[in-house]
C-alpha cells in the first residue's frame, strides 16, 4: 500500500493512504493486520480520509514501516468489528450528528430565503405538535405539550428565530441524552459479555473438559449446578432448575427436563443437565445483554422516577401561570414568555443523565450496576455484610497442608479431591485442582461416579462401590455420619487451627484433611475503614467456618461483628433481622451459598470470581479481584445524588430568575428561549461528566495514578 507519513514521533505514527483507498469493512481488517504485529498496541483506521493511527513500541519502527508497505487491502481477510470499533463509531456518529444539526441550522439561517425557511420551521413544528396531541389524547399535560406550546407561541409572536432556536436546542438535548444512554449501554454490555473457554463435553459415558471453540452443533455438553449454560441447546438427559432472568426477566427459576430448550447465559441453580448443542452463535449473548441493559434503564432510581413525575407535574402550573399573567397584564407577550421558560425540561433531562453517567463510571471502575435504583440504595446504605471465603479473603486460597489418614497417602487424597472439585468453578475447587496440577498428579481419569453438589456443604459421589464425600465438617461428620476416633479429633484440634478445612471420606472412614490457607485480601482493612469514613458505619462477617477462623479474619480486617458456622438460610435470616432494625444493608458474596443472603439484602454485590449464580442474583458485580470497587461505588453513588440535588437548585434558581425577567419585560421571548434551552443543554452536558473520586489514587481500577 502506498502511503504518506503525516505524523511521526517515537511510539506514535500517523500515515495517510488517501481518500477512498479502503472502506469501513476493510478498515477493521487493516486494524487487525497491524495489531497482529508484535509491538503494536493501538491501530485505528479511518476510512473517511484514509488515515491510519498507530501506537507502537519505538524499537519496532522499521518493522512497522515494512508491514505497512506490504499491506494490500484487497488480500486481507474480512474480520468482524471489535468493541473498540463500536465505541469509535458511536462517538463519530454523535459528533457528526452535532455538526450536521448545527450546520443545517446556520446554513438555512444564512442562505435560505425566509419564505422557504418558514416552511421548514412549520414542518418541524408539526412534529412537536403531533407528539403533544398524542400526550393530550392520553390525558397527559406533560413536557411534550409544553415544548409544542413554546414553539407555537414563538410562531404566533412572529419570532421565527426563537422557534428555530428552541427546536435546535431541543434536538441537541435529545441527541445528548440518546448518546449518553447508548454509551452507558455499550460499556456495560462489554463488561457483561459471556466469556467461557472450556465446557464439559460428553461422549458416551465419558466426560472431558474441552475448549468451547471445538464444540459443534449436535455435540453434547454437561452443565452442573452453579454453572452457566455455555451454548443454546436441547436437554437430552437430567433435569435442573434454571435461572433465565438474563434472557426473559423472569425472577423464578424454571424446571428444565428432556426436550426443553435452554439458552446461553442462563444459570443452573439446582441439578444437572446434558444438552445437545443447537447453536454456536453464543456471541449473540451480547445482543441479549444490550437489550437487558436497555430494559434495565426502567430500573430507575426512586429519585429519577420522582424527578420525571415532578417534571410532568410542573407543566400544568406553567400554563396556569401564563394564563394568570395574561389576565393580570393583558400582555400576550409576557404571558407567552412563561411558556419559553419551564423547569421540567431540565429536570427531566439532567436526572437520568446523571444516573447513567454514574453507572458508566462505575463500570469504568470495574463494577457493573444493573440499574439506577441500586446506585441509590447503595448511596443510602449504613451496614455492609461480607461473606468470608473469596470475599474478605483472596479468591486464590492455597493448600497449606494435607493430612492423610487410614492408609491413604497425600497424593491419594489430593487426586480424589481434584477429581470431584474439577467439575466446579468455585475458588476452593480451583485451589484443589491447581495443587494437584502443581504436584504433577493426573486427575483426568474419572475414578468416581455421578457427582452431586450439596449447597454450602460439599460434594458426594461414589468410589470403588463406596461413598465418596468431600466438604465441611458439618457435612461429613454430622450429615453423612462419618465416624472418627478420639485420636483423629485430637489431631484436628492440634494440627488445623486457623485453617479452613475440607474433609475427604471414603466409605465411612475419613481419608484425609485438606487444610486451606485463606489469606486476607491486602486491601481489606483499608477498604473497610474507608467505607466507615463514607458513612457505612457497621461491618459484619458471615461464614460457615469455625469460630476461631472467623475471629481471626475479623481481627485482621478490623470488624467487630461476626457470625460463624452459619448456614445459607441463617445468613439470609441475619440479613432480614438487620434490615428489620431499620438499616439499609449491602451484602457482598461470591458463592452459591451466598445467593439467598444476596437476594435478601437492600443491595447486593458479587465478586468477580464468584459463581455464575451469585453474579446472576446480585444487583452489582465487581469485575476485578479487589474490594476497591466497593469504595468507588460509594463515592460515585453519593456524588451522583449530590449532583442531582445541586442541579435541582440551579434549575429552580436560574429559571425563576429568567421568568422574572420575562414577566418584567427585560428580555424578549426569543432571548428567554435561548437562555433557557442553552442552560438546559449545558446542565445536561455537565451532568454527563465523570465524578471525581477523592481517593482515586488508592482505589480506581486498583491502580496508582
Amino acid at each position: 500500500m502506498r502511503f504518506k507519513i503525516v505524523y511521526n514521533q517515537p511510539g506514535r505514527l500517523r500515515v495517510k493512504a488517501g481518500h477512498s483507498k479502503f472502506n469501513l469493512e476493510q478498515s477493521y481488517s487493516i486494524e487487525r493486520y497491524l495489531l497482529d504485529m508484535p509491538g503494536v498496541e493501538i491501530a485505528q483506521a479511518n476510512y473517511y480520509n484514509g488515515a491510519i493511527l498507530i501506537e507502537y513500541t519505538p524499537d519496532k519502527y522499521d518493522d512497522l514501516i515494512n508491514r505497512l508497505a506490504l499491506l494490500n487491502v484487497n488480500q486481507l481477510a474480512l474480520v468482524s468489528k471489535s468493541n473498540d470499533n463500536d465505541k469509535r463509531e458511536l462517538n463519530n456518529e454523535f459528533y457528526n450528528s452535532v455538526v450536521k444539526i448545527g450546520a443545517r441550522y446556520y446554513l438555512f439561517k444564512w442562505f435560505v430565503p425566509m419564505p422557504i425557511r418558514l416552511l421548514f420551521i412549520i414542518k418541524g413544528t408539526l412534529t412537536y405538535v403531533k407528539e403533544a396531541l398524542h400526550s393530550l389524547s392520553n390525558h397527559k399535560l406533560d413536557v411534550a405539550v409544553l415544548d409544542a406550546s413554546a414553539i407555537s407561541a414563538s410562531l404566533y409572536l412572529k419570532d421565527i428565530s426563537g422557534a428555530s432556536q428552541i427546536m435546535l436546542l431541543l434536538s441537541l438535548a435529545d441527541l445528548l441524552q440518546d448518546y449518553t444512554k447508548k454509551k452507558a449501554s455499550q460499556t456495560l454490555a462489554d463488561s457483561l459479555a459471556l466469556n467461557i473457554d472450556n465446557v464439559w463435553q460428553v461422549k458416551g459415558q465419558e466426560e472431558s473438559l474441552t475448549p468451547i471453540t471445538t464444540i459443534n452443533v449436535n455435540d453434547r455438553v454437561k452443565v452442573r449446578m452453579g454453572s452457566i449454560i455455555p451454548l443454546d441447546g436441547i436437554v437430552i438427559e437430567g433435569q435442573a432448575s434454571v435461572n433465565e432472568a438474563s434472557m426473559t426477566g423472569e425472577a423464578l427459576p424454571v424446571l428444565k427436563t428432556n426436550g426443553d430448550s435452554v439458552y446461553a447465559g442462563c444459570v443452573v441453580e439446582e441439578g444437572w443437565i446434558i444438552i445437545e448443542v443447537s447453536s454456536l452463535a453464543y456471541n449473540t449473548r451480547i445482543q441479549n445483554i444490550v437489550e437487558q441493559i436497555e430494559n434495565s434503564q426502567e430500573l430507575k432510581a426512586g429519585l429519577q422516577t420522582r424527578a420525571e413525575a415532578l417534571a410532568d407535574s410542573i407543566v400544568p402550573f406553567s400554563f396556569i401561570t401564563s394564563i394568570g399573567i395574561f389576565l393580570a397584564t393583558r400582555n400576550v407577550y409576557k404571558a407567552l414568555s412563561v411558556l419559553m421558560v419551564d423547569y421540567s425540561c431540565a429536570i427531566k433531562l439532567t436526572t437520568p443523565v446523571s444516573i447513567i453517567s454514574a453507572t458508566r463510571q462505575a463500570t469504568q471502575s470495574k463494577a457493573v450496576v444493573k440499574g439506577g435504583v441500586y446506585l441509590e440504595k447503595y448511596s443510602k446504605a449504613n451496614t455492609i455484610v461480607f461473606d468470608k471465603t473469596g470475599t474478605l479473603t483472596t479468591a486464590n486460597p492455597k493448600v497449606g497442608k494435607i493430612i492423610a489418614l487410614n492408609g491413604y497417602s497425600e497424593n491419594d487424597v489430593l487426586i480424589l479431591a481434584a477429581c470431584l472439585e474439577e467439575h466446579y468453578s468455585f475458588s476452593l475447587a480451583k485451589t484443589i485442582v491447581k495443587e494437584a496440577e502443581k504436584r504433577g498428579l493426573d486427575h483426568s481419569c474419572e475414578l468416581h461416579g455421578e457427582v452431586d453438589y450439596i449447597v454450602a456443604h460439599g460434594i458426594s459421589s461414589s468410589y470403588d462401590n463406596e461413598r465418596l464425600l468431600i466438604g465441611s465438617r458439618h457435612f461429613v461428620f454430622e450429615d453423612e455420619n462419618v465416624t472418627y476416633s478420639d485420636e483423629i479429633d485430637r489431631l484436628i484440634k492440634e494440627e488445623t487451627p486457623g485453617y479452613s478445612n475440607l474433609y475427604l471420606a471414603v466409605g465411612n472412614k475419613l481419608a484425609g484433611i485438606i487444610c486451606i490457607e485463606d489469606p486476607v485480601r491486602e486491601d481489606a482493612k483499608a477498604i473497610i475503614q474507608q467505607l466507615k469514613d463514607l458513612g457505612i458505619t457497621r461491618s459484619i462477617i458471615l461464614t460457615g467456618d469455625e469460630e476461631d477462623v472467623a475471629k481471626k479474619i475479623a481481627d485482621e480486617v478490623g470488624i467487630t461483628d461476626y457470625y460463624a458456622k452459619v448456614s445459607p438460610e441463617q445468613k439470609a435470616e441475619i440479613i432480614e433481622q438487620i434490615k428489620a432494625s431499620g438499616n439499609d444493608v449491602i451484602m457482598v458474596g461470591d458463592g452459591i451459598n451466598d445467593t439467598l443472603a444476596l437476594s435478601c439484602a437492600s443491595v447486593s454485590v458479587a465478586m468477580s470470581d464468584g459463581s455464575e449464580l451469585a453474579k446472576e442474583v446480585a444487583d452489582i458485580t465487581l469485575k476485578n479481584d479487589s474490594l476497591s470497587g466497593l469504595v468507588d461505588l460509594c463515592l460515585i453513588s453519593q456524588a451522583a445524588f449530590e449532583r442531582i440535588n445541586h442541579n435541582y437548585a440551579f434549575i429552580v434558581g436560574f429559571n425563576t430568575f429568567l421568568l422574572g425577567l420575562g414577566v418584567g419585560g427585560q428580555l424578549s421571548s426569543s432571548m428567554l428561549a435561548l437562555l433557557h434551552n442553552t442552560s438546559t443543554v449545558a446542565v445536561g452536558a455537565l451532568s454527563a461528566r465523570s465524578y471525581y473520586l477523592p481517593n482515586q489514587h488508592l482505589t480506581l481500577n486498583n491502580k496508582t495514578t
